[in-house]
């Protein structure tokens, strides 16, 4: 089934340092969109019973209304067009009900609250990642203004269905950004029993980059970008979580051939999310269909 995105930036809070860092940023792309920007705060509904406590850490509708309160504050003078929202739902529920009207969902690596944000690492970032129907950003810990505006981008490509569509986003968002990209073909010749000789290795790297570049031409045309491309030998992951240090903004698909756009089926993409010093952008397969496929200047977009 296919939803209708609108221009619409959502950001999870908890109240926790890292998730008012998320929100930086994300009132920072909706300014770059021409978006509207919804801010959540989950709470959880006290016991029925007098004697029941509420579980340490967790957000009651008082506490969550000041956090928003916090949250617009921080927010008015980046993004007019912006309101704020309690949920009293389940933080995975609410975002993925979301994510079938948003072009974006926003969440910080970790929180501090008990809330979403401290559970990113394990069930939410799973569920949220692979099933959302728009692309996931997910900030790190690290100040958040060291990486905006954003400048370079990374985008993972391996040749699947899914790394092909997280590339026309990365495209996109350079372009929205004037912010140059980079994408990468990672070629990870470890644990192989039989390997040919010497000049084996570089064929396939110049294969791997003859690829990469072919699938770059049909994602930019249209776009006066600066493009480059790269065929490197490596693990996926632990080249993902260096070239965090010295970019702005990584992109990867949510599932493909075992190279970048797999990494986020399991332990691997855990990793690249705990370790990246600058933003991931998640991009599931079904944004193909959902997200702004128009470009930069799609239809609902609002002027600056």
């Amino acid at each position: 089934m296919a939803y209708r995105h609108e221009n619409l930036v959502v950001c999870g809070i908890d109240g926790s340092e890292a998730s008012f860092n998320a929100l930086e940023w994300a009132a920072q792309e909706a300014k770059v969109r021409g978006a509207h920007l919804d801010v959540i705060c989950c709470y959880e509904r006290p016991g029925y019973s007098p004697g029941d406590a509420q579980p340490s850490g967790h957000l009651l509708e008082a506490g969550a209304q000041k956090i928003l309160e916090k949250a617009a504050e921080q927010v008015k003078d980046v993004v007019l067009d912006y309101a704020t929202h309690l949920s009293p739902e389940d933080p995975t529920s609410e975002l993925l009900e979301r994510s079938k009207s948003a072009a974006r969902i926003v969440l910080g690596a970790r929180g501090g609250s008990g809330g979403f944000a401290d559970r990113l690492l394990g069930s939410v970032a799973t569920a949220v990642s692979s099933r959302s129907y728009c692309s996931v950003v997910i900030i790190p810990s690290g100040p958040v203004n060291e990486v905006l505006p954003v400048k370079h981008i990374v985008c993972g490509v391996d040749g699947s269905e899914s790394s092909i569509v997280a590339l026309n986003l990365a495209v996109r968002e350079a372009v929205r950004w004037g912010a140059r990209l980079s994408c990468v073909g990672a070629v990870s010749f470890a644990g192989s029993a039989w390997l040919p000789g010497g000049g084996y290795h570089q064929e396939v790297l110049d294969d791997v980059r003859a690829g990469l570049k072919e699938a770059v031409e049909g994602a930019r045309q249209g776009y006066d970008l600066d493009v480059r491309c790269h065929a490197i030998e490596g693990n996926p992951a632990a080249l993902m979580t260096e070239f965090s240090t010295a970019v702005d903004l990584l992109v990867v698909g949510s599932r493909g051939r075992g190279g970048f756009a797999g990494l986020l089926l399991g332990s691997t993409s855990q990793s690249i999310i705990q370790h990246a010093a600058c933003p991931v952008v998640v991009v599931p397969r079904r944004t193909r269909h959902n997200e702004d496929l128009g470009g930069p200047a799609v239809p609902w977009s609002r002027k600056p």
